[in-house]
């Protein structure tokens, strides 16, 4: 009698007419961010590139989410990074620009990472790449939430072998980490793209049984461009091409290792970039097309990159987004897929889930703000609309562009008056409407107003209030 109430309590027997089901749990749902560097919104298939080959990121696309108006938080590496890792305008964090050999601050101990939100709950987390957020041993991803790191803590380009080395930059050597020691630093640079693949599928079998979140900065193709044999000379683009087509490859062995593993279904794999490509080196540098401009500028080629999400438990397959979001609203929406606490600390992002999921068409956020060169807001998007405010910009327009390896030089321009586009129907930013349309120029500058009062600008001189401090060492 004592085991036939034991089967019944467990729910293996029945109970008269009754039947007792076992209690099932469902999965927490692993998270991957794949991050490339200074790709440009052309450099996919499915966004438009007519001579690189990119078949598992545009089957990635057939089968989940393909975004057309996604933003990076910043134009350039070190402040995107902080801002898709922490939910926050990276300005509002203190990190700007690019982070180098000589910096001596990083991300705070007082923000938190999406991996540090996600270890709470008890997942495995990894980053196989780029860091960029400080290399000195307080700021590196070990002690912000990362378990496991294999990679190089900035840029690839600044190590001694930089094409401007001793006439403009004197850069130490790269090193390259496994977790906090320097393991190399003579880098064969070739052999990154697969060394990170190679890890990022040993971490998803090592952690099969549990929830994990993998994150995966390619240094590439952030210049100089490096490739394995595999993929070289294997694009109509060149170099260029080849490195693309071997981000893709990795891409596709992520996804087979979760197939492999029975994890498909229960991942959601999102893929990006840090900003736009970089136009000064020519035939080593992406395509924004038909965007305006690239790296370094708030125009759209600058900060509107290729954006692909996949979920295929919640998300169905084949769709195109137009909604405006932001690098900024992945952290709170990852917080509600996995029922994560948020960040004590107030943050920017909002949860853009039902806009993925379809229940809603609209932006969650009134306006994005376009901050660069340290802290002075160069735009905001409102709507259809984005206005830019009166700042001074680089352009490769009318300028020679480098070649094989070498960069050309910008030219400045300085915009005196503010111009507002219809960044939909307007995509290359051609037109200037700001004069036909006084009423939404007011709106914005409104809003732009409330948020200089917040997190500043540098331009004016006025400081924000909610500004918090980076890392300093030594403190």
């Amino acid at each position: 009698m004592r085991i036939y109430l034991l089967l019944i309590a467990i729910g293996l027997t029945s109970c008269g007419d009754k039947k007792t089901q076992p209690t099932v749990t469902e999965r927490t749902p692993n998270i991957i961010l794949i991050f490339t560097d200074d790709q440009g919104y052309q450099d996919v298939g499915v966004f438009g590139s007519p001579d690189i080959k990119t078949p598992n990121l545009d089957q990635m696309a057939a089968d989940g989410l393909q975004l057309t108006h996604y933003y990076a938080a910043q134009a350039v590496c070190s402040a995107s990074r902080a801002g898709i890792l922490t939910g926050c305008y990276p300005n509002r964090i203190g990190i700007h620009n690019a982070l180098g050999p000589d910096n001596t601050h990083g991300i705070n101990a007082s923000e938190t990472t999406i991996a540090e939100m996600l270890k709470k709950k008890g997942y495995a987390t990894a980053i196989y790449g780029k860091w960029h957020l400080g290399h000195h041993k307080e700021f590196l991803p070990t002690r912000h939430g990362f378990d496991e790191w294999f990679g190089i803590p900035y840029s690839n380009d600044m190590w001694p072998y930089h094409p401007q080395q001793g006439t403009i930059f004197n850069f130490p050597d790269l090193p390259l980490y496994e977790n906090e020691t320097v393991i190399d630093t003579l880098i064969d640079q070739s052999q990154l793209t697969t060394q990170i693949t190679e890890r990022s599928v040993d971490f998803i079998k090592r952690n099969k049984d549990r929830p994990f979140f993998l994150y995966v900065p390619h240094p590439q193709p952030h210049v100089p461009l490096f490739v394995s044999d595999k993929f070289k000379g294997k694009s109509e683009r060149g170099l260029y091409g080849d490195v693309i087509m071997e981000i893709d490859w990795s891409v596709g062995q992520i996804i087979k290792a979760l197939k492999d593993n029975g994890l498909e279904d229960d991942t959601m794999v999102i893929f990006t970039s840090d900003n736009g490509p970089w136009l000064s080196y020519g035939n080593h540098a992406g395509s924004a097309l038909p965007l305006r401009e690239g790296k370094g500028t708030a125009w759209e080629g600058g900060q509107r990159e290729p954006c692909i999400i996949k979920y295929p438990k919640k998300l169905k397959g084949g769709k195109v987004i137009d909604v405006p979001m932001m690098a900024i609203d992945l952290l709170p929406t990852i917080a509600e897929l996995t029922e994560a606490e948020l960040p004590q600390t107030t943050i920017d992002g909002k949860s853009v889930w039902d806009i993925l999921s379809g229940e809603r068409t609209v932006p969650v956020q009134d306006a994005y703000f376009f901050y660069y060169r340290v802290n002075e807001l160069f735009g905001v998007r409102y709507g259809k609309w984005k206005l830019y405010f009166p700042h001074r910009y680089r352009t490769m327009d009318g300028q020679k562009p480098g070649k094989d390896g070498m960069p050309g030089e910008y030219r400045m321009v300085d915009m005196e008056e503010m111009e507002l586009y219809d960044v939909v129907n307007d995509v290359g930013e051609t037109h200037n409407v700001a004069e036909e349309n006084p009423e939404i120029v007011a709106e914005i500058k409104v809003l732009a107003n409330r948020m200089r009062q917040r997190l500043g600008d540098s331009l004016l001189e006025i400081e924000g209030s909610e500004n918090r401090e980076p890392g300093r060492l030594n403190e």
